[in-house]
């Protein structure tokens, strides 16, 4: 429907996949093409499909982000993020585990598209800010992720937090601020928008729920090996969510995942070591380039199409699932 580069990546060239870009430039085709095109050069050269938990476990020893046992009532998996929990400082190394933690939430809940984060604000203080990490992760999950947020809740978040809100709003575009909400727990309304969400039988305590489990680093490794586990098998078997098999024997040349997804220079952090393994991806690349450029002059087949199914979501009530649903 879009050209050669379906031949390529089509789960990134999928109707549901275009349809997030265009949302996500509010339907202009240029700018989703280009939007897109980037997107591929991205996963080209950082590799976030063989991103395994050995290369981020020292990052989730304490638990500052980890994917819930549970889904909101809509069925959209639950990404837990704790501030005040961080252990580390290196933020390539920050950036690889967020990525880590969205690749899994995503090829683990194919059905839903849209994912619900949960942030909590326990030991939170104003040493945890950190403007680079918070610039890094917006420019990640919004130039490479897009229209995967659902719903954000801050719950608890401390007066002064308001100000770094704030502060950090020009990293965020506003549709993104729409989908945050403020929760609190001696607010009434607060409560109703939890329950209305969440089982509260399952929901975690540190979120007004009945779930007194907490984070367990060593049942939560296990998970986490299992999911990589089947990712490697969709990768030995040709079925990848994330890039098609015709890509997957250049990426697997790679033992390890870049360091830095902002990058020109990626392909020396991934491990390309001779000159000949840097050629071939430098042809390659320009190969997806050309063909993205032929991607985003069909895109307009696209748009045409879906103009006629307009989203019709309320933008102002994002609790009510993703817009995978609502078509």
């Amino acid at each position: 429907m879009i050209g050669p580069i379906v031949d390529k990546l089509p789960m990134l060239c999928s109707e549901a996949e275009i349809s997030r870009y265009l949302r996500a430039r509010n339907w202009n085709t240029k700018k989703a093409g280009k939007m897109l095109k980037d997107s591929i050069k991205w996963r080209l050269e950082y590799k976030p499909e063989k991103i395994r938990w050995e290369n981020v476990a020292h990052e989730a020893e304490t638990g500052k982000i980890y994917k819930a046992n549970y889904s909101d009532k809509y069925g959209r998996t639950v990404l837990i993020m704790r501030p005040g929990f961080q252990n580390t400082n290196a933020v390539n190394e920050q950036i690889l585990y967020l990525v880590y933690c969205m690749e899994n939430a995503i090829n683990s809940n194919p059905d839903h598209e849209q994912m619900v984060w949960l942030i909590n604000f326990q030991l939170w203080n104003t040493s945890s800010i950190s403007l680079k990490v918070t610039r890094e992760t917006a420019k990640v999950l919004q130039n490479h992720y897009p229209e995967r947020l659902g719903l954000g809740i801050l719950y608890n978040p401390p007066k002064i937090f308001e100000s770094f809100w704030t502060m950090i709003k020009p990293f965020f575009e506003p549709k993104t601020f729409k989908k945050v909400k403020f929760v609190y727990s001696d607010n009434p309304q607060s409560l109703k928008t939890m329950a209305e969400l969440f089982d509260i039988d399952k929901l975690d305590a540190a979120f007004g729920g009945r779930n007194a489990c907490g984070f367990d680093y060593e049942a939560y490794a296990q998970r986490m090996k299992e999911d990589d586990k089947k990712m490697r098998d969709f990768i030995e078997t040709g079925c990848s969510p994330s890039l098609q098999p015709s890509l997957m024997s250049e990426l697997q040349q790679s033992d390890s995942p870049a360091s830095d997804p902002g990058s020109e220079g990626s392909d020396e952090a991934a491990g390309l070591s001779s000159g000949d393994e840097a050629a071939a991806a430098s042809s390659n690349l320009k190969i997806i380039d050309d063909e993205a450029a032929a991607a985003s002059s069909n895109l307009k087949i696209i748009d045409d199409k879906m103009q006629q199914d307009q989203p019709r979501q309320n933008t102002n009530d994002v609790a009510n699932g993703d817009t995978k649903k609502q078509k």
